[in-house]
């Protein structure tokens, strides 16, 4: 009886600890056509005018935010 209980016990557990883990991606796209893809939420610096993010491979990058034409977000 106990040995039936620790299948559902144990899916529970992995669902709760995969579902803390999902974190939004962007996609940045640009007046010339580009889709910039950054790995969570990108950061606005007021002062000068660019967008911080990461991309996909782990760099930080920077785009001016008069070149962004729209950001959206998707699940990772």
């Amino acid at each position: 009886m106990k040995k039936m209980i620790y299948l559902p016990v144990a899916a529970l557990v992995c669902i709760a600890a995969l579902s803390g883990c999902t974190r939004s991606s962007y996609a940045i796209h640009t007046n010339d056509g580009r889709t910039l893809v950054s790995d969570g939420k990108p950061a606005e610096d007021s002062k000068t005018g660019l967008i911080q993010y990461t991309d996909a491979n782990g760099k930080h990058q920077q785009i001016n935010k008069s070149e962004v034409k729209e950001m959206s977000e998707f699940p990772k």
